[in-house]
């Protein structure tokens, strides 16, 4: 008995009735599905010996599952949701599981609600009757507090293809499009597109959703909205403008898929927003002249935003997804400039040891660019070599990237490596070498007789499809240069008797006819034998027979009239009709007769007349059009879906459109103007905490001494020596929209009640400060005053990145400390491939930059790379925010960077508490590259030290707020607990602020 069997699963048709449904078979054995044990189907499905056939068997354990999930116990329920998920993954049908399961979908237990909200999302389109009886229970689950439950109801509710729930299915997804959870906001952006294709009337609300999901920072949410809204409304391209630098900051961090989508999205936006970095370059072999045409034209300087697309989508191609480094390596083959194109081959390469479909898809697209950028692979060129284990789809698309690569350096080479191929088995791999073989022929001359040659060789190969498509080729090959090939023309003409592949006797028939005159005593006696297997060739080899008959009639009358006369005889009386109208067309044409017209007169200048030589060209010549790595290029036919490339515009657009405002910025100038008293009054003077300051300098003396004056790294000054006033309203862009508009009525209060005397305004700004404390928390503190500022004088942060850097807090109760440095790390400012040999880098050197304490010091180190002088380096047309300044750097030596020689120069910028970029021109003599300086966080920071006792009281004042700690080693000095500070509403403060020095 088989393993698979119960010993008990037995039907007996003497000793029990036939059960109603069941038709008595023989007694076989009832086998078990894989994966169910016996003990699973009912005893009392199986009373007397039944033996139950497969549909029975299926009933059977569905029953089994449907008592599981009708228990009480949630462990028998999820057991049965796991088998049931099981048998969805193994493609089985559950669906009539759907009433069971569905009862479930309020069960409390969280694993089976979500096995059920899986099993759902498969079904309810299908059961869309029963799915609509739940729907009360799918809307509470949108308010669960579980983020994956809530996820879960909203794809179950998308899933109902019903109208009449699509007011709903709108209402859920704009909740859902706010859910503090970015999982449930990603669930919203793939609502999205199936709500607009069950009811696109709501394309207009469902643009405001995606304009709300478009502006999220989390990675989580960029990649699904962006495919919302390629579905929805990729025309909009507004929409993107606000968000393009984000999007580009972010694509490094968004899950795979979501970069293909957003990179190919960012390549048609580019294509339309930007200029073509090639729109001067033409290609020209003659290189003095090309470098005369340089010198002559302007230089093209390309959009900084075009270059942060190019910069942060480079590394991609290190991606471990084949889909990313094809998304990447077709933007940079259709926005990069030609030089940079090059970097993208090394990685096509690599995943050519992928697959066999990740393979045929990139080579498909290696062949659509090696016929245009064909400098780019030939470094790469025994990486397309064929190996015997490929499929004949893979060898055939890398013999047409060798065709496209071949030139007179490696031609010899990979000729070499086509008289291997030529010996394979695969026959279609054989043909398409030799065909493979003539197009080299074709397009390298110096090789031509000796293709002639070799294709010769082999009309007297074993293999007739060799023979044949070799004739075929040799026949395109001799209308290049007939009256030097009579030898060959003969040498095919005595394959007809042995070659039957049609195509191959059609051939060798053309070449006989069209060259007749040099083979006048063959061509009779080829017509002869071929007009006694007239009957029994296939009709394209007909067609030649009547096209031979006809220009020997015309050329040599006396010894093939009657020949011709037979064959169109023949002709008018065959099977085809096509064969039949030639024939009369031509005896009308050529035998004179009183009814013939005016063409009989010029029948031989219309059969004999000299036709072109065929263009041997590459079928994915055409194929740049389609936009690579998409299914149309792939189909070579315009799938549906596929939007056009965009061409390029003749203008650039206005580039002020991508420019995002610092929020909080005008409101902080606003303000500044108006606060004129110090921010430490004579009371707040008195009560500062002279002896924690006093400690804190006698104890870090050694290392404050060594700082710079003058500087946000140098020791503190005495209050007295700047007047330091706070900038009240600059942090209140970083609050929620409901403390911003209670900040906004306190700042009118204050503004109003300006003009009394200022004794008055003291007291009336002490009574604010105390009920805000009685309150406590940020959410109803004025931007005019925070608890911490008005009792320390630490400023607070500018922005939700990161403290401002202030030259006035050397001035608090607060000493600052020097600058720590571990590896100084540095940054690509200007890569030499880019600036042709000239590359730049810079680092935050953390000193003052002398003049002007507000401004941070970058230190700038440059190196010449060419074999030229480089002159007059300097900084031109920046490109700042409202606030930022820079100061350029001195000149060079004597104005002028020698050959290998590298200079280090400091230049000053005051990024205005942003950690936007600083964008400018870096100039020389001859060019100009569009360059930009990000500050990090950490270089907009200064170290300040404070007792334990004043962080705890510092730390009663703030309710909300977010906590960072890290612990650091220093040798010699313990162990020190770090904290940085940052505003987030809705979060309470905890950890320990201890330290030990």
């Amino acid at each position: 008995m088989s393993p698979r069997c119960h010993p008990s699963l037995y039907w007996n048709t003497h000793s029990c009735p036939t059960p109603s449904g069941l038709s008595p078979e023989k007694t076989e054995p009832l086998t078990v599905p894989r994966g169910a044990s016996p003990c699973h189907i009912p005893t009392s499905r199986l009373q007397g010996g039944w033996h139950l056939g497969p549909r029975s068997i299926l009933v059977a354990l569905h029953d089994d599952l449907k008592e599981m999930l009708d228990s009480n116990k949630d462990s028998l329920k999820l057991e049965a949701m796991k088998r049931i998920v099981a048998m969805i993954a193994r493609g089985k049908n559950a669906s009539d599981l759907f009433p069971a399961v569905v009862k479930n979908v309020a069960c409390k237990n969280i694993e089976v609600k979500k096995l059920v909200y899986v099993y759902l999302v498969r079904y309810a389109e299908e059961q869309q009757d029963l799915a609509l009886l739940s729907i009360s229970t799918f809307q509470r689950g949108l308010k669960d507090p579980n983020q994956l439950i809530r996820a879960s109801a909203l794809r179950v509710l998308s899933s109902i293809r019903v109208p009449i729930i699509v007011p709903i299915m709108m209402l859920a997804i704009k909740e859902a499009a706010s859910d503090m959870s970015p999982y449930v906001r990603k669930t919203a952006a793939h609502a999205i597109p199936k709500l607009y294709s069950l009811d696109s009337d709501q394309k207009d609300q469902l643009i405001e959703v995606i304009e709300k999901l478009l502006a999220d920072k989390t990675t989580l949410v960029a990649g699904s909205v962006v495919m919302a809204f390629e579905e929805v409304c990729p025309e909009r391209i507004d929409l993107i403008h606000k968000n393009y630098r984000k999007l580009c900051n972010l694509l490094i961090d968004v899950e795979e898929w979501g970069q293909v989508v957003i990179i190919n999205m960012l390549t048609r936006y580019a294509r339309t927003q930007f200029l073509s970095p090639n729109q001067n370059v033409k290609d020209t072999k003659d290189a003095k002249a090309e470098a005369a045409s340089l010198a002559k034209r302007k230089p093209y300087v390309m959009d900084p935003d075009h270059r942060l697309l190019l910069r942060n989508t480079k590394p991609l191609l290190q991606s471990r997804n084949a889909a990313v480094v094809m998304a990447v390596a077709q933007l940079y083959f259709h926005l990069a400039p030609k030089a940079e194109v090059g970097v993208i081959a090394k990685a096509l390469v690599r995943l050519l040891r992928s697959h066999s479909e990740v393979q045929y898809v990139v080579l498909q697209n290696v062949a659509t660019m090696s016929i245009k950028r064909r400098g780019m692979f030939e470094p790469y060129l025994k990486s397309f070599y064929i190996r015997s284990t490929d499929p004949t789809q893979i060898k055939i698309l890398k013999l047409e990237v060798l065709t496209n690569l071949a030139n007179e350096t490696n031609i010899s080479t990979i000729l070499r490596e086509f008289q291997t191929y030529i010996r394979s088995m695969d026959k279609d791999f054989v043909a398409a070498t030799i065909q493979a073989i003539g197009r080299c022929a074709t397009n390298i001359g110096k090789v031509r007789d000796t293709c002639l040659n070799g294709l010769v060789q082999l009309l007297s190969n074993r293999d007739e499809l060799v023979v044949a498509e070799s004739v075929v080729v040799i026949k395109k090959l001799l209308q290049m240069q007939p009256a030097q090939h009579s030898e060959i023309i003969k040498h095919m003409a005595k394959l007809t008797d042995n070659i039957q592949v049609p195509m191959a006797r059609a051939s060798i028939l053309w070449l006989i006819g069209e060259y007749c005159e040099h083979v006048p005593k063959i061509a009779p006696d080829v017509l002869r034998k071929m007009a006694k297997s007239f009957t029994n060739e296939e009709d394209i080899v007909k067609l030649q027979v009547i096209n031979l008959a006809a220009k020997l009639y015309l050329t040599n009358s006396k010894q093939s009239k009657l020949l011709t006369q037979y064959v169109l005889n023949l002709a008018k009386y065959d099977q085809n009709y096509d064969i039949r109208d030639r024939a009369r067309f031509i005896r009308q044409l050529i035998v004179p007769t009183e009814k013939s017209g005016a063409l009989n007169k010029y029948a031989k200048k219309l059969f004999l007349a000299q036709k072109p030589a065929p263009i041997l060209e590459s079928s994915f010549k055409d194929r740049d059009h389609f936009q690579l790595g998409s299914l149309s290029h792939l189909l070579n036919a315009k799938a549906v879906g596929y939007q056009e490339l965009p061409d390029w515009p003749d203008e650039a657009p206005d580039p002020s459109v991508r420019n995002v405002e610092v929020r909080g910025t005008p409101r902080r100038e606003k303000r500044k103007e108006k606060v004129e008293k110090p921010f430490y009054s004579d009371s707040e003077g008195e009560s500062g905490p002279t002896e924690s300051a006093d400690s804190g300098e006698s104890h870090h003396g050694g290392a404050s001494s060594r700082g710079h004056h003058g500087g946000v790294w140098g020791r503190g000054h005495h209050a007295g020596d700047i007047p330091l006033h706070w900038e009240s309203g600059s942090s209140s862009s970083s609050g929620t929209s409901s403390s911003s508009s209670e900040e906004e009525d306190e700042e009118e209060e204050e503004e109003g009640s300006g003009e009394q005397s200022e004794e008055k305004e003291g007291e009336e700004e002490e009574e604010k400060r105390k009920k805000r404390k009685e309150k406590g928390g940020l959410r109803k503190a004025s931007p005019g005053s925070c608890p911490l500022c008005s009792s320390r004088g630490l400023p607070r942060p500018l922005s939700p990145m990161g403290w401002a850097w202030w030259p006035m807090l050397s001035c608090g109760p607060w000493q600052l400390l020097s600058p720590a440095f571990g590896a100084v790390r540095t940054y690509e400012l200007l890569h030499r491939m880019a600036g042709e040999g000239l590359s730049v880098e810079y680092c935050f050197s953390r000193r003052p930059f002398p003049g002007d304490p507000h401004m941070v010091a970058v230190q700038i180190q440059i190196s010449n790379n060419t074999d030229a002088e480089v002159k007059s380096l300097r900084v031109s047309e920046p490109k700042l925010l409202a606030g930022m300044r820079i100061q350029e750097f001195p000149e060079i030596g004597n104005g002028s960077l020698a050959p290998g020689d590298t200079a280090s120069v400091v230049m000053g910028i005051d990024f205005c508490d942003s950690t936007q970029a600083a964008n400018f021109q870096l100039c020389t003599h001859t060019r100009h590259f569009y360059v930009s300086i990000q500050p990090p966080v950490g270089e907009l920071m200064a170290p300040v030290f404070m007792s334990e006792n004043e962080f705890r009281k510092e730390q009663g004042e703030f309710s909300q707020i977010h906590l960072c700690q890290a612990r650091e080693e220093r040798a010699g000095q313990g162990v020190r607990t770090s904290l940085r500070i940052q505003r987030c509403p809705g979060t309470e403060l905890s950890g320990d602020g201890r330290g030990q020095d």
